[in-house]
């Protein structure tokens, strides 16, 4: 019912029953009720809550990191702005309808993540029908962004995709999602569960050069999972290994950032990655390779049954190959979010029995298709 607290998850579409699955799980160590909607293919789930606590929610977001979600944001809905049928044929002014929402969502809220905020984000599910909304996006967030401001409920608005300035980092997104034309959720998003990026989708451009549009894939993972510290973690210098190199989009990532790359592949690498000097093209088997001497990275992107990648990456971190490991789960057809905790503990349970700390992270990210990237790291 519309004035409920709800957690609107944002994800790709037909990965909805996924989505709802990271809602439970953080539910479950929030130890919350919650329901949850999410019809397969609509681009997102809500979920509504008994008792919401922001501090528990946030201690439990910390211990159970959604997989499938992209961003999550918190607040009120759906409300229907119009009735179709009602105005035939005339333009509704969705901004001065919004406004009466204002309140129901501020009241529904904690202090903590009360205005002012730091950023207006006019979203809509990332579906083909949710492109149809970007024209309404586009037309009504400035003047929505004025009215907000007017009301002291914005500091700053930035509504291009990118991270928000560090003026505004501070304050909560607010959030403005069109589940289509006529039907709106309101919420807000703040650390951690907030994404730095509109819809939870970094903004990338297919590079000059690489060789196919994997390459994104890599890209897009340096910032998810190294955010702040990619220029430490990937300098000019470090030394990496390519698994299932060919045709080389992954290898372009690496060595476009000056690390030196054996690019391990039977196959062929492709364009101007086949002649870098930075590059070493080792045609041999990549689940049997190991580096003479360890290594900063290790990627893999191999077309491989996800338990074998990930009892791959655990031989490579427990074993001291290499330091950062970064990797595709390429996922079944069925039971696809049980197939991913099993990874992780396979590579868990490979890594408590080797000294020293870890970090593994596991993410959906908007260039993945039927696959999920992660990231595992040795911390010591």
């Amino acid at each position: 019912m519309p004035g409920e607290v709800v957690l609107l998850a944002q994800c790709r579409a037909g990965f909805e029953p996924e989505a709802a699955e990271d809602l439970a799980r953080i539910a479950g160590s929030a130890r919350a009720d919650i329901a949850v909607d999410a019809p397969t293919g609509r681009g997102h789930a809500v979920a509504s809550i008994a008792r919401f606590d922001a501090m528990t929610w946030m201690r439990a977001l910390d211990r159970a990191r959604p997989i499938f979600v992209r961003s999550l944001s918190i607040g009120v809905g759906p409300f229907r702005l119009y009735d179709d049928t009602a105005t035939p044929g005339k333009r509704p002014d969705r901004v001065a309808l919004l406004q009466a929402l204002w309140t129901p969502l501020r009241d529904a809220l904690p202090p903590a993540l009360r205005p002012p905020y730091g950023e207006l984000r006019v979203e809509m599910p990332d579906t083909n029908e949710g492109k149809s909304l970007a024209t309404i996006a586009r037309a009504i967030e400035p003047p929505l962004a004025e009215a907000l401001r007017e009301r002291k409920w914005l500091v700053d608005a930035e509504g291009d995709g990118s991270p928000r300035p560090s003026t505004a980092r501070s304050r909560p997104a607010l959030h403005v999602f069109f589940a289509d034309g006529a039907t709106v959720h309101l919420g807000v998003s703040a650390p951690p569960w907030s994404s730095p990026y509109v819809m939870g989708i970094p903004r990338l451009r297919m590079p000059h050069g690489a060789p196919s549009r994997s390459t994104l894939k890599l890209a897009e993972a340096f910032v998810v999972f190294l955010g702040d510290d990619e220029p430490r973690l990937l300098r000019a210098g470090m030394k990496a290994v390519d698994l299932g190199a060919a045709p080389g989009g992954w290898t372009w990532q690496l060595a476009h950032r000056g690390l030196l790359v054996t690019a391990v592949d039977n196959g062929p690498l492709k364009g101007e990655v086949a002649h870098d000097s930075q590059v070493t093209h080792l045609r041999v088997d990549g689940t049997s390779f190991r580096p003479r001497r360890p290594v900063d990275w290790m990627t893999c992107d191999m077309a491989l049954p996800p338990s074998r990648v990930a009892a791959l990456v655990a031989r490579w971190i427990a074993h001291g190959d290499c330091r950062r490991a970064i990797f595709n789960l390429k996922l079944p057809m069925k039971k696809r979010y049980l197939e991913v905790m099993r990874c992780r503990r396979i590579i868990e349970d490979a890594l408590r029995q080797t000294p020293g700390r870890y970090a593994i992270s596991l993410r959906q990210l908007y260039h993945d298709r039927e696959e999920v990237t992660g990231y595992c790291a040795r911390r010591d």
